[in-house]
């Protein structure tokens, strides 16, 4: 049994946020954050919650409501019980399904994909919405540049089901303990990022785990189509492509238009994929994620 991607849809606020209006606010020259970032716009929600940002992504699946399960990956999440999956399945109109949300930092949606496929495997479901949303304009330090000029809300979604023939599946994905504590979230603060070390951290751990995972597949960089990877920095992302010796047009990059939205960095960039007719059947692409924990996963995927 096989995971197939079936759609992706995501969901962007109303409110886009230019780098002048935050360049303006902190007394920096025009172009600045852009230089350091990629990032030229991100987004903020002024009166959706959270679990209203991921159920409109959702909506715009047909078939959504034909699950047997609904697994979210959140940061920012504001209520522990019921979570987002309980509230997708309310607003679905799903009576019965398997719901749970998943806390992994910013690299989370890829344990909830890789969660999503051992259900698939085992042959204990057959379709499945795998949901990646953060609110984090709400939740930092608005005194703090590295976060402030960086981080945007989103929300994507992604249907996929047991499409009933073999594809290619492999995935690697590890936790290693933070011991200087670089980049966490506590519900009574605001996210705390040490820029530096995070970008040490983003250059080299992420890039250790894709060759793992080639060479856990026998599968060449000639034959990957993209790597899809959690939009954290322009900069690190470069640097990612320069160390796996790989041109940089195999990366997938929207981060100049939707900021660093954490969990719902890869299925949002999926959905766009999907609408520009990028991916056909057959493609095999890399999702990378990496962030808070340290948590950093890849999965191999033939679409």
């Amino acid at each position: 049994m096989s995971i197939k991607i079936i759609d992706a849809k995501y969901y962007m606020p109303e409110r886009k946020v230019l780098n002048s209006e935050i360049e303006e606010k902190f007394g920096l020259e025009k172009g600045y954050i852009e230089k350091r970032t990629g990032i030229k716009e991100r987004y903020y929600t002024e009166v959706e919650s959270i679990e209203k940002m991921a159920t409109e992504a959702v909506k715009k699946i047909s078939d959504a409501s034909l699950v047997d399960m609904i697994v979210v990956a959140t940061t920012s999440s504001n209520c522990l019980m019921p979570g987002i999956s309980n509230y997708i399945q309310k607003e679905l109109g799903i009576n019965r399904c398997i719901c749970m949300d998943v806390l992994a930092g910013c690299g989370g949606f890829i344990n909830a994909f890789d969660i999503v496929n051992c259900y698939i495997e085992a042959g204990r479901i057959k379709k499945a919405l795998v949901v990646g949303v953060d609110l984090l304009s709400g939740i930092v330090d608005k005194s703090d540049l590295g976060t402030v000029a960086v981080l945007s809300d989103g929300a994507g979604a992604i249907l996929v089901e047991n499409c009933g023939e073999e594809k290619m599946y492999f995935a690697n994905i590890v936790s290693e303990k933070d011991e200087k504590n670089i980049l966490y979230y506590k519900s009574d603060s605001k996210i705390y990022m040490d820029g530096r070390e995070v970008y040490k951290y983003g250059v080299t751990k992420p890039v250790e785990n894709v060759k793992e995972l080639l060479d856990l597949s026998g599968v060449k960089f000639n034959d990957i189509k993209y790597i899809i990877p959690h939009q954290s920095n322009l900069k690190i992302m470069k640097v990612m492509a320069n160390k796996l010796d790989v041109d940089f047009s195999k990366f997938y990059i929207n981060i100049d238009k939707k900021g660093n939205t954490f969990c719902a960095s890869i299925p949002i960039a999926i959905g766009q994929m999907l609408e520009k007719e990028l991916l056909t059947c057959g493609d095999k692409v890399i999702l990378l994620g990496y962030g808070g924990g340290l948590n950093t996963g890849s999965i191999l995927l033939e679409i």
